[in-house]
Order: C-alpha cells, then sequence, then structure tokens
C-alpha cells in the first residue's frame, strides 16, 4: 500500500490512538463499553512503561501522518509460556488493504529474531476476518471459554503457534 508507515517502538500518541481505534471498533461491533475500554487503556500503558526492546515489540501501521493500526508483541513470558501478541487492531476504514498482513507478518519476524519458540494470543468467536489472518500463518486453536472480562460475555479463544 503507497505510503504505509510501519514503525516499532512507541511514537507520541500512539497510546492513545491505539486505545481509541478499539474503543470505537468493539463498542460500534461488539457493545463494549468503558469496562473494555479502560482496560486496553490501563493494560497497554502498564506494557509501554515496561517495554524492552530487546525482549518486546510494539508497532504502529500509519497512512499521511496517522495511526491506522497496530500490534503489540509482549515478551516478558517468552520463555515459560510463549511471547502474547495483543493489542491488534486496523482502522474499519483500512481493512482489506493488507495493513493486517504486515502488522502481523512484523511481530512474527520480531519473535523468530528473538528465538521464541511459541506466541500465543487471546481473541473472541467472531472476529472472522483476524482468525483468517492467524489461521494462516498457523496458528491453532487451543482453548475456549465463555468469559466477561472485557465487560460483556464472549467465547473467548486462545490461540497458539509453535514457531
Amino acid at each position: 500500500m503507497e505510503g504505509l508507515q510501519i514503525a516499532r517502538g512507541y511514537l507520541p500518541g500512539a497510546l492513545g490512538r491505539v486505545v481509541e481505534l478499539h474503543g470505537e471498533y468493539y463498542h460500534r461491533n461488539w457493545g463494549f463499553g468503558l469496562c473494555f475500554e479502560a482496560g486496553v487503556a490501563a493494560d497497554l500503558a502498564e506494557f509501554l512503561r515496561r517495554y524492552d526492546p530487546g525482549r518486546d515489540g510494539f508497532w504502529t501501521a500509519s497512512l499521511s501522518g496517522r495511526i491506522d493500526g497496530a500490534i503489540a508483541l509482549d515478551g516478558i513470558g517468552a520463555l515459560s509460556e510463549g511471547a502474547h501478541l495483543r493489542w491488534f487492531i486496523v482502522s474499519p476504514d483500512r481493512q482489506g488493504r493488507g495493513i493486517g498482513s504486515r502488522l502481523i507478518d512484523a511481530a512474527l519476524t520480531f519473535c523468530g529474531g528473538c528465538g521464541y519458540k511459541k506466541v500465543y494470543l487471546w481473541t473472541f468467536e467472531g472476529l472472522d476476518r483476524a482468525k483468517s489472518l492467524y489461521l494462516k500463518r498457523g496458528f491453532k486453536l487451543v482453548s475456549k471459554k465463555r468469559g466477561s472480562r472485557w465487560g460483556k460475555e464472549v467465547l473467548e479463544q486462545k490461540y497458539l503457534l509453535d514457531l
């Protein structure tokens, strides 16, 4: 995609923009509210505060200087349970243009460079576009359970990729 910039590491405004993208998308499509958005804000802020560029990854995708997507790779537990892929989002008006693929591939390439053996992520049933990206890269569904940690009951799913 012409003009697409993938940047690694924190950029000014990225925290707020990634929270905004999550809050708007998940409210519009799934009815999530303050509980979800506040959780994303708190967890992402905590991750960025302890961010270690040798262990963790945070990528943003921008067009015309505006962040339109992001993904993070939390490597703090990589040696025991695997690296944790988190906060994957692409602005709805930019979906279907390969941005999500570029972000996931950047995170998985980083994992390979770090020598990580496993990568996992939590999502929920119904996010079919993202699910197809995970499956194309070899992620397997390893568990599912009903949960309401995002403020609304969903069928949570854990996907795992052995590298």
